[in-house]
């Protein structure tokens, strides 16, 4: 089966020219094994039922047995048996060569079983399902690189053939490869369902050895994913749990930390300028998984369903857009946050680059809602100017890029310098 490119290839291969190993996170099902393959000259399967056992007693006794191999060497799903982290940080330290191993895991690192953080070792590449550009679904005629560089659109005209009904498809499967290979929509969209039974009857279980309920689980996913892409508390959430089964404040926080270290869970954080006073900004984080296809497993609901019900789809259609962004951004070395304050003023994504440029982005599906999203980033930017007015010798950064990023056919440059941009022509 071929190899379908993804953005963070040559994040990878810059990182193993730079470092003398790579930890590959992301959710299970994402890609990871499968682009570290591409890199790799040798490699191991931790989860080889066939050599699992063996691999563990090695690694119990001398596991620098297991990185002998021409590099990079791909040791994957390495926390079946967390020493080898230290095996591979101290291989570093000795032979001080980039580029020597790969490592790939589908939960984040418990540091009471590592002895050392490898920093300066071994550096992390974060993977996420594929965007619709690595899916193919965007035709990637707007570069948000290019646009950074540009800060313009040529007159030419920008066209998305993704239909709404394409973006509902796209969101109810998700951007699991082997979903995106499959050939009918049925099959597509049996696979993030099998992720999601997997993830409430296994994976909960399996990645800290602690037992959690199924049901328990399932319920608070689906009240996660009636609360996307807004800022309900946890304690709404735990309610809305207790209405159906009664779960405990610690339980609660104890499975909300499992879906974390499983990279199902990735919240948005807050972007807190002092544009205006602390107390009318919001700064807790919006809750948001890594992919929208858990949020509609989670719900129980097919794409059929959104097509009565685009005002649900909106939630959803933002998951997605922050899941593209990230990806994206990712690749730019910059990171996601939001903007909201109680005057109802918001940004629903800020993305930020290291250099310091950024870029405010309003989300919305239809054309109707553009106008309204252009108002905000337009007062956003006029609250940045106010303040650097009051506060010469401190001034923040005008917004590099203004934009809203729709579901609609055709992308513009509007007159204000708002950036009309279809998800489905947007890539980094």
């Amino acid at each position: 089966m071929s190899y379908i490119k993804r953005i963070c290839d040559s994040e990878l291969q810059d990182k193993l020219d730079a470092f003398g190993a790579v930890h590959i996170t992301g959710p299970k099902w994402c890609g990871k094994t499968t682009t570290a393959k591409q890199f790799a000259k040798s490699y191991i399967e931790m989860q080889d039922p066939d050599m699992r056992d063996s691999y563990v007693q090695t690694a119990r006794i001398k596991p620098s047995n297991l990185l002998v191999g021409e590099n990079p060497r791909l040791i994957d799903e390495w926390q079946i048996a967390p020493n080898i982290w230290d095996a591979v940080r101290v291989s570093v330290d000795r032979r001080d060569e980039p580029g020597l191993y790969i490592l790939t895991g589908s939960n984040s690192i418990d540091k009471s079983t590592i002895m050392h953080t490898g920093t300066g070792r071994i550096d992390t590449l974060q993977m996420y399902p594929m965007s619709l550009y690595e899916s193919g679904e965007s035709n990637g005629e707007i570069s948000l690189s290019e646009l950074f560089k540009k800060k313009s659109l040529p007159d030419a005209k920008y066209f998305s053939e993704l239909t709404i009904d394409g973006i509902i498809m796209a969101a109810c499967r998700g951007g699991w490869p082997s979903a995106i290979k499959k050939k009918t929509d049925k099959a597509k969209l049996m696979i993030s369902g099998s992720y999601f039974d997997s993830l409430c009857k296994n994976d909960v279980n399996n990645i800290d050895k602690t037992t959690r309920d199924e049901q328990g689980t399932r319920l608070l996913l689906r009240s996660y994913a009636r609360n996307i892409s807004t800022f309900a508390s946890n304690r709404t959430i735990l309610q809305d749990i207790n209405a159906n089964y009664p779960m405990s404040e610690t339980t609660f926080y104890d499975y909300l930390k499992a879906l974390r270290k499983l990279f199902v869970i990735r919240d948005v954080e807050a972007w807190c300028p002092s544009i205006r006073s602390k107390t009318a900004i919001q700064s807790s984080e919006k809750k948001e998984f890594i992919d929208p296809s858990i949020a509609v497993a989670a719900l129980g609901v097919s794409p059929e369903y959104f097509n009565m019900d685009l005002k649900a789809f909106g939630f959803i259609f933002e998951t997605l857009c922050i899941r593209d962004l990230r990806v994206y951004s990712s690749a730019l070395g910059g990171t996601v946050s939001y903007y909201h304050d109680r005057y109802g003023l918001e940004a629903d994504a800020v993305l930020h680059l290291k250099d310091g440029r950024y870029a405010l982005i309003e989300i919305k599906l239809g054309s109707s809602e553009i106008d309204e999203g252009a108002s905000h980033l337009n007062e956003i930017e006029k609250l940045v100017k106010e303040h650097n007015e009051r506060e010469k010798q401190a001034p923040l950064r005008l917004p590099d890029l203004k934009i809203v990023l729709t579901g609609t056919p055709y992308g513009y440059q509007r007159e204000d310098n708002v950036f009309v941009i279809p998800i489905g022509c947007l890539k980094d």
